[in-house]
């Protein structure tokens, strides 16, 4: 029987977290929970999501999903796409309400970052394995699959002094490189980075406008 491809490197952290720690939690290589869902918080504070369609690109187990729910923030739809398929089944698993899961990779297939025609697009700690060309391309792409809002967070290289180190697999991209990237997409981008200590972290929040 042959034996299944290697997974890319931007994957391989994630499929070796889940070989490991099962397809929970654990999996999505956060350091805890408390800082996952201030992540989430940021996202909730900057976005209107209900009635809407949204899009979970590197959605893990579900846990955005099952954040909203357990907030009462409603949302139309939610999709969820993530690069690890035991993660993709035991997101199903939980039976979230008016939520979905499928398996696939985000670098090489563009036409997942247009499934179900989301109106919201969020990716959170999917960019963090990966290097600079390869976060650029998945944005890109992103943008071109939304129909109105496309909000992500990395680990910005505009972090202070203080901030925790970065060991392999993250990566910090360049903040600079990505603003200059959303503002030439929209005028409309929000940028925070003020929500963890020495600003570890940083989210982007890009809205499209129909041209005058």
């Amino acid at each position: 029987m042959p034996q299944a491809p290697e997974p890319p490197n931007y994957l391989t952290p994630y499929v070796d977290a889940e070989k490991r720690l099962g397809p929970g939690f654990e999996a999505t290589l956060w350091a805890r929970r408390e800082t996952q869902e201030i992540r989430f918080r940021v996202f909730a504070e900057q976005l209107d999501l209900s009635g809407k369609t949204i899009l979970d690109a590197g959605c893990g187990p579900g846990d955005f999903a099952a954040w909203l729910q357990t907030h009462g923030i409603g949302y139309g739809r939610y999709v969820g796409i993530d690069g690890v398929e035991p993660v993709v089944e035991h997101a199903n698993a939980r039976g979230l309400p008016d939520a979905e899961f499928r398996a696939g990779d985000l670098v090489t297939d563009a036409a997942l970052l247009a499934t179900g025609s989301p109106e919201v697009t969020i990716i959170s700690g999917t960019l963090n394995t990966m290097d600079l060309a390869t976060a650029t391309r998945v944005l890109e792409n992103a943008w071109a699959g939304t129909s109105s809002v496309l909000a992500f967070n990395f680990l910005p290289d505009t972090a202070g002094p203080g901030a925790t180190p970065q060991l392999h697999p993250a990566v910090r991209l360049p903040t600079m490189h990505l603003l200059a990237w959303a503002l030439a997409q929209t005028w409309d981008v929000l940028y925070r980075q003020d929500y963890f200590a020495h600003g570890h972290d940083g989210t982007v929040v890009m809205r499209k406008h129909a041209r005058a």
